[in-house]
């Protein structure tokens, strides 16, 4: 009988696990909701919900399967930290999430004692990530310090899973400060931040054998004892995975509420600005990208409880639109360039609902297409395929409208789920296969869209005027922009 492979992911709305066969056959799934605690910067969770409600979507996805797990894995998001007890693993904080940001002051600290550690990585650490948090969680609670340890969210999870104390992955270590190139934390930089090394766990690759699931834990989520668990990598990473962009010079581009790109490069791919930072490979190599603060999260904030579908049969009409858009989600960009006081814009009036809508579309990819632009600025291969996915490609129109403004193909897989990408990299890990290999029978392409013939010289010009617009403003570098002109001219 074919095996069967779970991919766990643990998102901030909610916990998903998906069981899927060696050919990319979806045979189990389950969901169960999460809440949070949010309050200005401050973002938290439960840690203690964590493990139910993944125990509880497991048994829904394996319940009733013929065929046996061959292994099991986990993605979680990125940055999110906690303190817990070095002995029993249980919680003494809650978790911090992703995109809590008290903790500038400890960011800016962070960047004074490991600027050189962070840029030979090619990043600047960030107040949502997490070694600031471990920062502000040391100097706010000092009285938990003594027999606690820092966890990440997923490696709560996966100590529950196998029953006894399990390394981090490198994936999830790396906004906590993990140097991916010695393979080792930074402890000269950590102890000038007063960081205890106990404090620190061990931390393997992605994709290595965590231990097997114990007894308890097989009763609670239904996954059968003896297990194998691997150790995963963030959601972006997974949902890279997931979309099967693992090829040297392949691309992910995740169009959600924002946009993150991600891709594979052979060498670390270094960034001077610390707008790119990259991941390890599974399978060797890098996985660079960014995030972006323009996406669909703007069409619903400008259009709120609106046909959007009708929307975009409109918007298709304006091609291009009689205004320029720059579609920030909100306040301050990450990704072509770095700019906290960056805000949308649009150039010009729009002479109806239509035309701005159309506008904002384009306006996202017109951002994509920049994002492409510095990637190659960096030396970075972008010429491989380039994969579609997120809430943004339910709509076919925006698909083809990003291949007409890239003048490039784009390929829209049929699951591209981070829960997929987790699959692959435990059947990846369990069976010795490369990544890629099993990816490439797992994952399965819905469409190719290619750009229409005439589109991309169409959006030529409302594109430099963007870039203009973006460096006359001072927030995108003048070389950036130089080169997205001659790429333009080519």
């Amino acid at each position: 009988m074919e095996e069967v492979w779970l991919g766990l992911d643990l998102g901030t709305q909610s916990a998903r696990a998906l069981a899927v066969t060696a050919t990319g056959e979806v045979v189990g799934e389950g969901s169960q909701p999460l809440t949070s605690r949010r309050d200005g910067p401050r973002h938290e969770q439960d840690p203690e919900a964590w493990f139910g409600a993944l125990a509880r979507a497991s048994r829904a996805a394996v319940g009733g399967l013929g065929p046996p797990l061959g292994g099991v894995a986990l993605c979680a998001t990125s940055g999110t930290v906690l303190l817990v007890d070095a002995a029993t693993g249980a919680p003494r904080t809650a978790g911090l999430m992703y995109d809590d940001t008290r903790a500038a002051a400890d960011s800016d600290r962070a960047n004074q004692a490991g600027g050189e550690v962070w840029a030979a990585l090619g990043y600047r650490m960030q107040p949502s990530w997490g070694l600031p948090k471990l920062l502000w969680l040391l100097r706010e609670r000092p009285e938990l310090v003594p027999g606690s340890r820092l966890a990440h969210q997923p490696d709560l999870v996966t100590r529950r899973l196998v029953g006894e104390a399990v390394p981090a992955d490198t994936s999830h270590a790396l906004k906590t400060g993990y140097d991916l190139r010695r393979d080792a934390w930074p402890y000269e930089v950590l102890a000038e931040l007063g960081v205890p090394a106990e404090v620190l766990p061990e931390v393997v690759l992605s994709g290595t054998r965590l231990g097997t699931v114990c007894a308890e834990a097989a009763e609670a989520t239904g996954i059968p004892e003896g297990t194998p668990v691997i150790a995963g990598m963030t959601d972006g990473c997974a949902a890279q995975l997931g979309a099967g962009a693992l090829r040297v010079g392949s691309w992910n581009s995740v169009l959600g509420t924002t946009l993150v790109l991600k891709g594979v490069t052979e060498e670390l791919l270094r960034d001077p600005a610390g707008v790119v930072y990259s991941h390890r490979a599974p399978d060797g190599g890098w996985l660079p990208g960014g995030a972006s603060s323009v996406g669909a999260g703007v069409l619903s904030a400008r259009f709120p409880g609106r046909d959007l579908e009708a929307l975009g049969r409109q918007a298709a009409e304006r091609e291009p639109a009689g205004v320029v858009a720059y579609p920030l989600v909100s306040r301050g960009e990450r990704f072509p360039f770095t700019a906290p006081e960056a805000e949308g814009f649009v150039l010009g009036v729009p002479a109806d609902e239509a035309d701005e809508y159309a506008a904002l579309l384009q306006g996202v990819a017109f951002v994509e297409r920049l994002c492409f632009d510095y990637l190659d600025l960096l030396g970075a291969p972008t010429g491989g395929d380039l994969s579609l996915t997120g809430g943004g490609t339910r709509s076919r129109y925006w698909c083809q409208l990003r291949a007409d403004v890239l003048g490039r193909p784009v390929r829209l897989p049929q699951q591209a789920e981070a829960g997929l990408g987790m699959a692959v990299l435990a059947a990846s890990a369990v069976t010795g296969r490369p990544a890629a290999e099993v990816a490439c029978d797992m994952v399965h392409v819905r469409e190719v869209l290619e750009p229409r013939p005439d589109r991309p010289r169409r959006f030529a010009a409302p594109y430099l005027r963007l870039v203009d617009e973006l460096a006359r403003r001072g927030w995108l570098a003048p070389d950036t922009a130089a080169h997205a002109r001659d790429r333009a001219a080519r």
